[in-house]
């Protein structure tokens, strides 16, 4: 039996943060990871294999493009091993960088195997008995699976197992339209594939600004077929492959397919932990935490997927380190999320941060919306990709409360607003930041040139300068 002043329960993005920023401060840290690798969901089944995965399909996506722009004629088709082997290269090289030879290093004990409570201060890891003064739990998420009757009878596949296969599927049937669900299939239509997506819903992505999922799903529709307010509800195997009954509007009919991904959501992965043993209180699948990340044990924190907070690796990288404070330090901060952005990378990319156009008019009696279309701007003309828009949204006093783009590596170009609205500034102030001619960030300067022209040009403003420089004239 070993004691520690820290035990982290999960390798992932929040755990690897937790262990290394509580050692670094000198504390004795355990780290717990049921894999025989860290890394996490994001690693082994989200954000590293799936960008590792679009990018090869967006080079092929762009080389087909670039041939009939130019009037040159390609043969054959994309190698799926070669795919493959790109999405194990990234994934290789990044858990070198995070191996548990670097926890080690640091001072940290690093156990693998799966963990579970035996009381609110003891875990119990491959036989080993482990006590801590202080626990954080960040064992990540699990794909959820629908009752369909019959998909228990096929192979079909999820966002943990789709990296896994060797062969790309000639046909392939997607349950779900959200990101997951989006970004998989348009990387395997751009590979090839012939891609049917089913979507419960009767628009894709109702989080997002209803104008740029606009965007998206006009891209989306001419490159796989897509059923909106449809429902998947029988699956079996047939002679061909596998036959999926869907229905849309009472109607029923059979899709054939070679493959179905299941991208309903995730959930958190916490039944083995057995978090009953430790009285900390879990509803509706989710650990309860208060503002300062804290369960219902204020010695056990919880954050990540485990948590309703926002599903991303960048925001379990922001609670973890909000965790090594207050656990350590006995502190009470909280994570800001109000300037957290995120990004769903299909091409074009969606960018979001803050509120939607919907939620802020919901929210506020005055707002103010600047946006424009990427057809204006230089860049995206001399590239040809001008399929797109930015939008800013202000409150009453100009300041940004919301910030939506579709576009070309619009992920990348948008972050100046991010820095803006952390900062709290107002639209105005990103129409002063002086941009290398032609970049695709004039983007941003030109939606936020509509202030300055609003104030100067729609107020008493002109009135006054007219006379006045009548005025000067006749002087």
């Amino acid at each position: 039996m070993k004691s520690y002043q820290l035990v982290v329960i999960g390798g992932g993005a929040a755990g690897m943060t937790i262990a290394a920023g509580a050692a670094s401060l000198g504390a004795h840290v355990a780290l717990i990871e049921r894999h025989t690798h860290l890394g996490g969901d994001c690693l082994h089944y989200g954000c590293v294999p799936s960008k590792a995965l679009i990018e090869a399909a967006h080079d092929v996506y762009v080389m087909k493009q670039t041939a009939e722009k130019y009037n040159v004629t390609l043969n054959g088709d994309a190698v799926y091993s070669k795919t493959k082997a790109s999405v194990d290269r990234a994934r290789n090289i990044i858990q070198s960088h995070d191996g548990t030879k670097r926890f080690e290093d640091l001072g940290v004990d690093v156990y693998i195997g799966e963990a579970s409570f035996l009381s609110a201060n003891e875990v119990e890891v491959a036989g080993q008995l482990v006590v801590g003064e202080k626990f954080a739990i960040s064992t990540g998420s699990q794909p959820i699976i629908p009752p369909i009757e019959g998909l228990d009878t096929i192979p079909y596949l999820t966002n943990e197992t789709i990296f896994e296969q060797t062969e790309r599927p000639e046909r392939l049937l997607v349950i779900g339209g959200g990101a997951i669900g989006m970004e998989l299939s348009q990387a395997y239509a751009h590979l090839g594939t012939e891609v049917t997506v089913i979507e419960g819903a009767k628009s894709l992505m109702p989080k997002e600004d209803k104008n740029m999922v606009e965007v998206l799903q006009r891209q989306i529709e001419q490159e796989l077929v897509l059923h909106l307010n449809t429902t998947v509800t029988h699956v079996q195997k047939a002679t061909g492959g596998i036959e999926v009954t869907v229905e849309t509007d009472g109607e029923s009919r059979v899709i054939e397919t070679d493959a179905v991904l299941v991208a309903v959501g995730r959930k958190p992965r916490i039944e083995a932990l057995r978090l009953d043993r430790a009285g900390v209180d879990v509803q509706k699948g989710y650990v309860q935490v208060d503002a300062s990340l804290r369960t219902s044990q204020r010695h056990i924190f919880a954050v990540g997927d485990t948590i309703q907070s926002l599903p991303f690796t960048h925001v379990a990288g922001l609670e973890g380190k909000t965790v090594v404070t207050n656990a350590l330090f006995g502190l009470r901060t909280k994570p800001d999320y109000r300037a957290v952005p995120w990004v769903t990378f299909t091409t074009p990319e969606l960018f979001h941060l803050g509120l939607t156009e919907e939620e802020a008019r919901e929210k506020y009696d005055d707002i103010k919306v600047y946006q424009t279309g990427l057809d204006e701007v230089d860049r995206f003309v001399i590239n040809g990709r001008t399929e797109g828009r930015v939008k800013l949204i202000a409150n009453k006093r100009g300041k940004l409360i919301g910030a939506h783009a579709i576009g070309e590596q619009a992920g990348e170009w948008m972050q100046e607003v991010v820095y803006a609205m952390a900062r709290k500034d107002k639209v105005g102030q990103l129409s002063r930041v002086v941009h290398p001619y032609p970049i695709r960030g004039a983007a941003v300067q030109r939606a936020a040139d509509l202030y300055w022209r609003e104030r100067l040009f729609d107020g008493p403003l002109p009135k006054w300068l007219k006379r006045y420089f009548d005025w000067k004239q006749g002087e």
